[in-house]
This record gives C-alpha cells, sequence and structure tokens, in this order.
C-alpha cells in the first residue's frame, strides 16, 4: 500500500514520550476519544499552563526580523496570551497560585530580554505550520515536532537547534529529544546542523550546550520505537506496564475517563480541558513541556 499521510502513524518527541513512560497514558492523550463528545482530552496544570504562555510569546518572537523582536513589550504579549489560561482554564486552584506561576513566566521573559543572546541573532524559519517527513515511507510513519528556535550561523552557513525550557527538571541525557529534533532540522530544511542547546529559562541567563546526536543511530533507533506505536494501534492493546492501578503517568486521565475531573473548556484544536484537584497538580508541578 503506497505512503498516505491521512492513514500514516505520525509520532512526535512527546507522543514518544508518552509511549515509553506508559503506553495506557500514549492512548489516552493522543488515540482516545470521549464518547460523549468525539473529542480528545487534554489535562491542563499551571506547568503546563505556564510553559504554553512562555512558549507561545517566543514563538512569536521568531515570526519577527532580528532588530524588532523587542519593539513590542514581551510582558504586553505575555498578559494577552496569558487570558488562554487564566483561572481553572489554566489548572489553578486559587488566586495565589496563578500569582506563583504568571511572576514565574514574566521572570523568564524579563531574563530574555535582559540577555537575549541568539534571540538578538540571524534565525531560520521552517515553512510548514508542523514540521514533518517520512520516517518510513514503508511503515507508513511520519515524525513531525515544532523546534523552539533555529539560530543561523552564518560563518558555517548552518543552524543552531535551541530548546527553550520552562519547567524545573533538566533534561535527561537519554531524552530523544534532541536526536527528533535534529532528524526534523535535516529534513525539513536545506541547512547543516552545527550545534544544539537547551535555554532553562528558570535559572539560566545562557544557553546550555549540547552533543548533538548521530543522525543514522537516532533514525534508527526512533524508527524502532515508532514502529512498537503502530503495532500498539493495529492490535489496541496499551496497557500500563508499572502498576496495576495505574502510574504517574495514566492515572490522572484516567480520572478523567471516571469523570472525576472538572472540564473547563477547549483547547485550539477541540480538545476537551480537564483540571483535578490541588493536590495532584502540586505533585506534577515538575512537568516539562
Amino acid at each position: 500500500m503506497p505512503a498516505d499521510k491521512y492513514t500514516a502513524v505520525w509520532v512526535s518527541h512527546t507522543s514518544i514520550s508518552d509511549f515509553l513512560k506508559c503506553p495506557r497514558a500514549y492512548f489516552l492523550k493522543n488515540v482516545y476519544r470521549d464518547p460523549a463528545t468525539r473529542h480528545k482530552i487534554k489535562l491542563m496544570t499551571p506547568a503546563l499552563a505556564l510553559g504554553q504562555t512562555v512558549h507561545e510569546v517566543l514563538e512569536s518572537l521568531s515570526q519577527l526580523q532580528r532588530g524588532t523582536r523587542f519593539n513590542e513589550p514581551l510582558p504586553v504579549k505575555f498578559d494577552r496570551a496569558w487570558e488562554k489560561v487564566r483561572g481553572e482554564k489554566g489548572g489553578f486552584p486559587n488566586d495565589e497560585v496563578e500569582y506563583k506561576y504568571k511572576k514565574r513566566g514574566l521572570d523568564m521573559l524579563a531574563r530574555v530580554y535582559n540577555h537575549p543572546g541568539p534571540i538578538n541573532n540571524l534565525s531560520v524559519k521552517i515553512q510548514m505550520d508542523l514540521p514533518y517527513y517520512w520516517l518510513s515511507q514503508e511503515d507508513n510513519i511520519i515524525l513531525c515536532g515544532k523546534v523552539d528556535w533555529l539560530e543561523y550561523l552564518p560563518d558555517t552557513d548552518s543552524v543552531h537547534i535551541i530548546d527553550f525550557k520552562t519547567g524545573k527538571i533538566q533534561e535527561e541525557e537519554s531524552s530523544l529529544q534532541l536526536p527528533i529534533y535534529s532528524l526534523l532540522v535535516s529534513n525539513c530544511q536545506k541547512r547543516k546542523t552545527t550545534k544544539a542547546s537547551y535555554w532553562y529559562l528558570g535559572d539560566s541567563d545562557t544557553l546550555t550546550e549540547k552533543t548533538l546526536p548521530d543522525v543514522s543511530d537516532a533514525e534508527k533507533k526512533i524508527l524502532d520505537i515508532a514502529r512498537q506505536i503502530k503495532v500498539a494501534r493495529q492490535i489496541n492493546r496499551f496497557k500500563c506496564n508499572q502498576d496495576a492501578d495505574g502510574c504517574f503517568a495514566c492515572r490522572p486521565f484516567e480520572s478523567i475517563i471516571k469523570r472525576e475531573a472538572k472540564l473547563v473548556g477547549q483547547d485550539e484544536y477541540g480538545a476537551d480541558i480537564y483540571i483535578i484537584d490541588k493536590t495532584e497538580v502540586e505533585n506534577r508541578e515538575g512537568e516539562i513541556l
């Protein structure tokens, strides 16, 4: 059967991470639809609301030419984006918690303004709303994802992958994020990647440079996982392999299915947004976007 992007299995860093943590969590986040609404379900937490808003502001800068990116004050952009996650919509149990997270976001953007680094340099924008390429046409699998920032390095006519981090936990060395981003950048634009970094906006004025992964090895590893995901979807087998009562990754979504969570709206893609109680929110505060 010829490759068809409408029937293909689409995988990303987020969905692959979901599957590796817990196949059941992957199913509930990426496949399941509420029988009553036919909508996907999404769990909103303060950490996710913070990351979503900060990333929205920084992504808006990538659309602008160098030298004009700070013409509109970042707090103004942030306040406009924050309206989408105010109150219950962002999973905030009260005004005090919301104020704490909002201040953290403003502090991150103040850091970017005062120490812009690559944000003041030339950049490359992949001309696709959602960058993707065929990881395997034979297997009908597509790899997709958005890269936060591509700095252009004129001396080598190459690009520098930058990922903004708003969570409190540093990315593990075994993370597949940079391998996946390297593959996307290599296949969705013409320049070579010669550098990759994380920017931990909560506590660092500078970038943390990482060793570039071997693209060939990364592709083999990611394709192997993607094939496992495809098989799981074909046989409809998504079992939590950690605990009979569910694990930290799937248990909150099981609460949604059991109608133990509160529906607070829909996101821009039509998914139903739910929030859970304050205790669970606090336990997930270290969540990374």
